[in-house]
């Protein structure tokens, strides 16, 4: 790819006027673009590089980010997180992340587009770590991309949608583990959850991943793009049915969890 060809970015629900040139991303801004690039910027300089380095803004007015360069996980590579020893490496990875974003100051304007509010803000959550927005290179390195929808959260809220994702916790046959309880006890070890998180996280697992249902509703009742369609398509009631799927399924998350 010549550096000043740009390439369109697919695949993923929110990716319109998303384009590669050379080894970098332009996106289109918002009002949260600042403060995003001040959460990535802090994260670089910690020390925790498995996200974006933005390089600011192009002479179109889109923010430029480094190219992340491998396979984005969902769908058609899942199986790069399918042994435990990797996902609990992504466990570890999501870990590091928070601890990294702990010492984190916002911009005194900083303005954030959080969709979904969580329960409790203790610290700037990235709010949609699944993946859809992992990228793995071919040396096995990670990168968490899509963080315009960072904001303030909790550890938990991050864990719990993560948790859906990537054990899966999905209602759908074709993604169902019978090993589910074991990943999932597998990825609350690695990231080194405590006995009163994992306690608080069992009802927050459905919780989180009804709320992306309500979400959609919502937002498709308003008429607003591109939830309206993603909610026509019938992602909310793929939703749905997750959260119905864990909430049946507790005592076994509650056993994975606690004994």
């Amino acid at each position: 790819m010549r550096h000043d060809e740009e390439q369109p970015l697919t695949g993923g629900n929110v990716s319109d006027g998303v384009v590669r040139v050379g080894d970098t991303v332009r996106r289109p801004t918002g009002p949260w673009t600042p403060a995003v690039h001040a959460l990535l910027t802090h994260l670089h300089d910690v020390g925790f590089h498995a996200v974006p380095r933005p390089l600011g803004i192009d002479d179109q007015g889109r923010e430029v980010l480094t190219f992340a360069c491998g396979k984005v996980v969902w769908p058609d590579w899942f199986s790069l997180v399918e042994p435990p020893r990797r996902l609990a490496h992504v466990a570890r990875l999501i870990r590091d992340f928070h601890d990294a974003v702990e010492g984190f100051t916002p911009p005194a304007n900083a303005h954030w587009q959080v969709l979904v509010p969580a329960d409790e803000n203790d610290i700037i959550a990235h709010h949609d770590l699944a993946p859809w927005n992992l990228v793995v290179s071919d040396v096995g390195e990670c990168v968490f991309v899509d963080w315009d929808g960072a904001g303030p959260g909790s550890r938990l809220w991050d864990v719990a949608y993560a948790i859906h994702g990537f054990i899966p916790l999905s209602a759908h046959p074709d993604w169902q583990h019978r090993d589910a309880a074991a990943r999932l006890r597998t990825f609350a070890d690695a990231y080194g959850l405590d006995e009163a998180d994992r306690r608080h996280l069992i009802p927050l697992l459905s919780r989180r991943t009804r709320s992306m249902h309500d979400f959609l509703r919502e937002q498709s009742a308003l008429g607003t793009q591109p939830w309206t369609t993603l909610w026509a398509e019938g992602h909310g009631t793929a939703w749905l049915n997750d959260a119905e799927y864990i909430e049946q399924r507790e005592d076994q998350w509650e056993r994975a969890l606690l004994t």
